[in-house]
């Protein structure tokens, strides 16, 4: 009884640190309204759009760590450096820190604005932008929740959460040139930085990327 109530309490801490930080509580009430403003029959579903918006963001996963979040510092932007810093720099130098882990909102929201806009320039449909957007948002929470358990003192109960907890953590502590994928190795196995473990060496730079402080 003591270890389930344990076990009761270590989820409750989890959920409730996983919506106290970043963008994730935001994300999860707009899809909830976006379900709500469905069933009244404002809007349709369509599940195969979902997982196409749900799609696009785990394409652009792999893409966006490897080439944006790992850029070169822009030392000669303050402002972009400082960007920089907060997006993932210091993620890195402090990767038990839960408020540099996710993906803040002032972040997030432009973004996903901005793609929603040129969606609807394609296909103005509420039906069909909300749809892909939303996929989107799902696909975003699971990454943030896969991030999440990566980082916190946790053993996932599935083979499958545990080997993705290590291959993320070989990112952060063994090598910052590979091993960029957060929820799966798809992308990695397919552009050659997956590695075996024993094949690379140590990073003097993986807790301060480009000699970032």
């Amino acid at each position: 009884m003591a270890s389930s109530a344990a076990k009761r309490g270590d989820l409750k801490w989890r959920l409730v640190e996983f919506c106290r930080h970043g963008s994730n509580a935001v994300l999860g009430i707009a899809v909830l309204l976006w379900l709500i403003i469905a069933a009244l029959g404002v809007i349709t579903i369509n599940p195969l759009l979902v997982g196409v918006g749900a799609m696009m963001f785990f394409f652009s996963e792999y893409g966006f760590h490897r080439f944006a979040l790992h850029a070169p510092p822009v030392r000669s932007v303050p402002f972009i450096l400082k960007l920089q810093h907060r997006l993932h720099y210091d993620h890195h130098q402090a990767p038990e820190r839960l408020d540099l882990l996710f993906l803040p909102l002032w972040f997030l929201v432009p973004n996903l604005a901005i793609i929603g806009f040129l969606i609807a320039l394609i296909w103005p449909d509420a039906s069909v932008v909300s749809a892909l957007i939303a996929g989107a948002a799902l696909a975003i929470l699971y990454y943030e929740w896969v991030h999440f358990l990566a980082h916190i003192p946790y053993r996932p109960i599935t083979l499958w959460g545990r080997w993705i907890k290590k291959y993320h953590l070989r990112h952060h502590f063994k090598n910052e040139r590979v091993w960029f994928g957060v929820t799966n190795p798809g992308f990695d196995m397919l552009l050659g930085t997956c590695p075996k473990p024993d094949a690379m060496p140590r990073s003097a730079q993986v807790r301060h990327l480009h000699g970032e402080d």
